[in-house]
């Protein structure tokens, strides 16, 4: 069951999809970082019309955007470490098992030569 777990994770680039489910969100957030902090106060001040996001403030608040860029730009350099890990990782396993097939192989074709003598 622990096997067939296992193969369940690593088919179908499960991993790809989480990977891409977390840039999402992350990437969400500056982007309503963006349009709640940046260009709201901005059309606010230009319409003068009251609400557009705490429209009475009207503040331009830039340090909130940078910091919601660099919220996304750490996950996305995390990301990259745990993709790069993992896709190390599961390389070495197909090569592992690439080398096991091909001594079967080798070890089925003894045999059989030894048979046939």
């Amino acid at each position: 069951m622990i096997k067939e777990f296992r193969d369940f994770v690593n088919r179908g680039n499960i991993v790809e999809i989480a990977v891409a489910f977390v840039m999402g969100i992350a990437f969400g957030s500056v982007v309503t970082s963006l349009t709640e902090d940046i260009i709201n106060p901005i059309v606010g001040k230009i319409l003068t019309v009251d609400d557009l996001s705490s429209w009475d403030v009207a503040e331009i608040r830039i340090g909130a955007f940078l910091v919601a860029v660099l919220n996304f730009l750490i996950v996305a350099l995390v990301m990259f470490f745990v993709v790069k890990a993992y896709n190390r990782v599961s390389t070495k396993a197909e090569e592992e098992s690439t080398a096991s097939e091909e001594v079967r192989l080798l070890t089925e074709i003894r045999d059989s030569l030894q048979t046939d003598s």
